[in-house]
């Protein structure tokens, strides 16, 4: 027969209860509306539950400088449609984008592009609305 120390012994069923814990944890609920979002976040936006996941482009000309156009943000996002698929699309920045049964409209990104410093991924935050349905 063999002897375990009492620390393993107590360790092991311990290791079992907190992974237990941690699988059992929900993920973030979704935000509410569809303001302030950032990047990795599901929100619902008037309706479809959407998720903002990579910065495709952002060539908007930065604060206080002069540009001979004012650029654009690209975003893409996920549709979390209620049969657990998850559609791709891709936004622009002040265009609509056909999804479901309306149009999405990314309103407004955040925060504003400076010379003298560049937008981490984690500090992006976008603005939707969703226009359309029954």
């Amino acid at each position: 027969m063999q002897m375990i120390s009492l620390p393993t012994a107590l360790a092991i069923p311990l290791a079992g209860i907190l992974l237990s814990a941690c699988a059992s944890l929900p993920d973030d609920p979704p935000l509410p509306d569809g303001s302030h979002v950032a990047l990795g976040q599901r929100a619902y936006v008037d309706g479809p539950l959407i998720q903002p996941v990579e910065v495709l482009e952002d060539s908007r000309c930065p604060v206080g400088t002069q540009c001979v156009w004012p650029g654009r943000v690209r975003v893409k996002m996920l549709w979390l449609r209620p049969t657990g698929e998850h559609k791709p699309f891709e936004v622009t920045l002040g265009e609509r984008t056909q999804i479901a049964d309306g149009s999405i409209l990314l309103q407004s990104v955040s925060p504003e592009k400076r010379t003298d410093r560049s937008i981490k991924p984690g500090d992006y935050r976008f603005s939707m609305r969703f226009d359309g349905g029954l």
